[in-house]
């Protein structure tokens, strides 16, 4: 919309003192003119002497810097140095924007100038429309009667666009590169929706600028009517504030901000809100005291030379139960170089430093638990944690490594711990005769724990554990004229230190592993530090591979893990408790976009029993794209003793060349219950798109929950989202 005032640039040979370099239909463009001479031809072109003017007739056509002015007619006139052109005019930018009007004038300063009947079609493909425009000396450029709209326009469908903005003036201001409307109605589908008695923007144009943003509002059980109004705060070049006050009819306002910067080095993101309330449920119903709350989601990261950067993540809040309340979004966000687990906040401080041969971070973690089952001061302070990693290419000898870490865990309720580690690897890759593949390796590792446990005598703990062996693996591959099939038969033998773990060390940093197929030819398949895995074990398992060339691919592995004796240590869903493992296998079926299905399964050693099945597909067309997931998990792998199964699945297919059904399920079939169940319809086109989408979930969180909404999504391109209701 802002470009309509190129007019007056292109029409700049009317400011030219050689205008007078005026050529008839037959003479060529004169290409080495300089960039403030104007070509022009015509079928016509003649003098008014008693006018004191020029006048170019039929297909007119001037080129200036680069610009093009076509019309039916053009007159200069020396005396009052100004040019009109009338009849079907266009002017076409350097940008490749082009504007339409019946008649323009302009002076021959380029300050001034006016056009009737004017259009213009951007170089975004958006389209404006004025009765006339107005271009003054002083940077100031109005229009009357305006229509703006992003949707592509065919006068000979007669199509009304999806949505438009009418104005009675519009006003753009040069100096402030903005733009404002008065009496302005935003109509959809014709019909209208929105009456804004004033609206202002920033030229499209122009820098980022600071004002107010599309509203939010709404009515919801919790809240009741609300109404959240975002303003947007360009500090500087490299730094911005939105604040957004959220007003509603049943607690107190609450106001939310949202912070970024930029520096040389790095960047920071703060994302704050607070309130003054009571506690109160998914009904709005408020109990308990009347306080401060709020919460406090920031991440940030900065280099300190070209292999060096530290960082930090900031994840906290007053109540468990706060973001749930006001629907604060951001939990489960990376903030750094950890991730929080659902329902836990991390907070954390680290610096990584990478090179050729060597990699180290170091860190102060601090974790706020927002569970039922969380008790305060249970989850503990990391102060700190490390790792770090020094390694060499032995070249004919292989690789070589030596690493240390270190994790110091304190807490107000529990037990503390401190553990440091040093270890060792090594490892080569010798292809043998006939196609084999070695691979020896050894590794050695000394932990020391100084423990604070109650009942316990002696609180330190120190051992020394370690495992040697070599993989051997046989690749073949047999290439064909559709199909290359790959199989590589392959098996692991170790052995490693016996009692490697002591009852008085605590497990602290693997709680949760199971051994699959991803670590199936491991010495060590655990992760962490606080359990190991020595003894003798032997692993074994077959990858297989078709790649057709027309591209479909599959690829599937299997295999299963002995070991020499049982370790009381690893419970059954490590898939280590006992002398021979479960059969793990994985398979990958690819089709491209049209289909994609990747499993994981698990089968009980004894009668081949699924244990655990982990499957995603996804699919699209030019009708439909959606994602699927099932799972399930046996009692006898689940600690709570019961099944657990249930799906995912999402997508959206295309009923016509505008409307879709949108579909998305989370569905605990153990508990015969919708974790989460959407589905509505959309309508979108070029330039907007609408979304009417129905919600309900039910689960339950103390006070929050069941709960059920719907959401109104309509965005329109070029202005963005412009406006968004939940009702629960």
């Amino acid at each position: 919309m802002a470009n309509w005032y190129h007019y007056a640039a292109a029409l700049a040979l009317a400011a030219s003192p050689s205008f007078g370099a005026i050529a008839q239909e037959t003479s060529a463009p004169d290409t080495t003119a300089n960039s403030e001479q104007v070509v022009l031809e015509a079928d016509y072109v003649y003098e008014l002497r008693d006018e004191n003017s020029i006048v170019a007739e039929g297909n007119v056509e001037a080129l200036y810097d680069g610009r093009i002015l076509r019309a039916d007619r053009l007159v200069y006139n020396r005396t009052t140095e100004r040019v009109r052109a009338t009849g079907n005019v266009v002017i076409i930018d350097t940008d490749g924007s082009q504007q339409f009007s019946d008649e323009v004038e302009v002076g021959s300063n380029l300050s001034d100038g006016y056009a009737i009947g004017y259009s213009a079609r951007l170089t975004d493909g958006s389209t404006i429309v004025a009765n006339s425009a107005i271009r003054q000396s002083d940077g100031i450029n109005a229009m009357d009667q305006v229509i703006y709209t992003a949707c592509p326009i065919c006068e000979a469908k007669g199509q009304t666009p999806t949505w438009s903005l009418r104005a009675r003036r519009a006003v753009l201001d040069q100096e402030t590169q903005m733009i404002s409307y008065r009496d302005a109605v935003l109509e959809v589908m014709g019909i209208p929706v929105f009456y804004f008695p004033y609206l202002a923007h920033p030229d499209p144009t122009s820098d980022r600028r600071s004002g107010l943003m599309i509203p939010s509002a709404g009515f919801s059980s919790k809240l009741g009517a609300f109404y959240q109004q975002p303003y947007y705060w360009a500090i500087s070049d490299s730094s911005d504030l939105t604040i957004a006050p959220l007003i509603t009819e049943n607690v107190n306002p609450m106001l939310e901000l949202d912070y970024r910067k930029r520096f040389y080095s790095g960047a920071i993101n703060i994302n704050t809100s607070i309130t003054r309330e009571k506690d109160f449920d998914s009904d709005g119903q408020k109990f308990g005291e009347e306080k401060w709350r709020g919460h406090l989601y920031g991440s940030g990261r900065f280099a300190l030379t070209e292999e060096w950067q530290w960082g930090f993540g900031v994840e906290t809040q007053t109540d468990d139960l706060y973001d749930r309340r006001y629907d604060i979004d951001g939990q489960g966000d990376k903030r750094g170089i950890y991730q929080s687990q659902p329902r836990r906040l991390l907070s954390q401080l680290y610096a990584v430093g990478q090179g050729d041969s060597y990699y180290t971070d170091v860190s102060l973690l601090s974790i706020q638990g927002l569970r039922g089952s969380d008790a305060d001061g249970s989850l503990p302070t990391v102060t700190p944690l490390l790792f770090s990693e020094k390694y060499w290419d032995l070249g004919d000898y292989g690789f070589a490594s030596v690493n240390a870490s270190t994790a110091i865990l304190r807490r107000d309720v529990g037990d503390d711990s401190q553990r440091v580690s040093v270890g060792a690897d090594w490892s080569t890759y010798k292809i043998l005769p006939g196609g084999f593949t070695f691979e020896p390796f050894a590794e050695l590792r000394g932990d020391y724990y100084q423990l604070d446990q109650r009942g316990i005598e002696d609180d330190n703990a120190s051992r020394l554990v370690g495992n040697a062996g070599t993989r051997i693996a046989y690749p073949m591959i047999r290439p064909g004229k559709t199909v290359d099939i790959m199989l590589e038969p392959e098996v692991m033998a170790a052995w490693g230190t016996s009692n490697s773990n002591d009852p008085i060390i605590p497990n602290e940093d693997a709680l949760l592993f199971e051994m699959d197929e991803t670590v199936l030819f491991d010495a060590n398949t655990v992760a962490g530090y606080d359990l190991y895995e020595g003894d003798g074990k032997i692993s074994a398992g077959l990858t297989a591979r078709a790649v057709w060339k027309d591209g479909p691919e599959l690829s599937a592995t299997v295999g299963r893990r002995w070991r020499s004796r049982p370790d009381p240590s690893f419970e059954k869903v490590t898939n280590l408790d006992g002398t021979t493992s479960d059969w793990v296998a994985a398979a990958t079926a690819d089709f491209g976009k049209a289909l994609r299905i990747d499993t994981r399964v698990r089968l009980d050693q004894d009668g081949l029993e699924l244990n655990r099945i982990d499957t995603r597909l996804s699919t699209q067309s030019s009708r439909w794209r959606a994602t699927g997931q099932y799972y399930k998990i046996s009692e006898r792998l689940n600690p709570n003793q019961e099944e657990d199964e249930g799906f995912f699945m999402t997508g959206e297919f295309r009923i016509t060349e505008r409307y879709s059904f949108i579909y998305g399920q989370l569905r605990d079939i153990a508990n015969d219950r919708n974790a989460r169940k959407d589905f509505g319809i959309a309508y979108e086109d070029d330039c907007s798109r609408l979304e009417l989408v129905y919600s309900r979930t039910e689960l339950q969180d103390r006070t929050q929950g069941p709960s059920e909404n719907i959401q109104i999504r309509f965005s329109l391109k070029t202005l963005g989202q412009f406006g968004s209701s939940d009702f629960d």
